[in-house]
């Protein structure tokens, strides 16, 4: 089991090692978030995409992506139901009100992991903090102490 230790015991080099490993744990679990939002925007995006396949638009033309920048021409025959991208190439068949609350689900899950995640980043970053303070007073602790051995004394 891991033992608890004060950043104010360690030496300068030992602060900085934690400071490194602080420094990787923040930028992952930010990396984490920003990767949770990107999939999470993407589902929202969808959800509102399906607000366009209504009785009214049923039968008009329109553009179908093939890649990011490549498109065919098309037309809306069905507004009652949608392939939805599940994970992993495949698609299930789904009504427009089963894959609005599949998105409404999955943003949700989405929204929870990244509520779990912020504490642990804040931590951590709190954590990086005070390593630097403590740092910061080791050094000049340090400058002070070689300030007074180099002066020259008066006698």
């Amino acid at each position: 089991m891991a033992q608890a230790v004060r950043a104010g015991e360690l030496s300068l080099p030992q602060l900085e090692l934690l400071k490194g490993q602080l420094e990787q744990e923040v930028d992952f679990l930010s990396s984490s978030i920003a990767q949770l939002k990107v999939v999470q925007t993407k589902y929202l995006e969808a959800k509102d995409c399906l607000g366009v396949l209504t009785k009214s638009n049923e039968g008009k033309d329109l553009l179908v992506p093939l890649t990011s920048s490549m498109y065919v021409p098309g037309k809306l025959s069905d507004v009652e139901r949608v392939l939805v991208d599940v994970g992993t190439g495949y698609y299930v068949e789904k009504s427009t009100e089963d894959a609005r609350d599949f998105f409404k689900r999955k943003i949700d899950f989405l929204t929870k992991q990244m509520e779990k995640i912020q504490p642990a980043l804040q931590e951590k970053h709190a954590m990086k903090q005070a390593v630097v303070e403590t740092m910061n007073q080791k050094i000049q602790q340090l400058t002070a102490l070689a300030a007074t051995q180099g002066a020259p004394t008066k006698a």
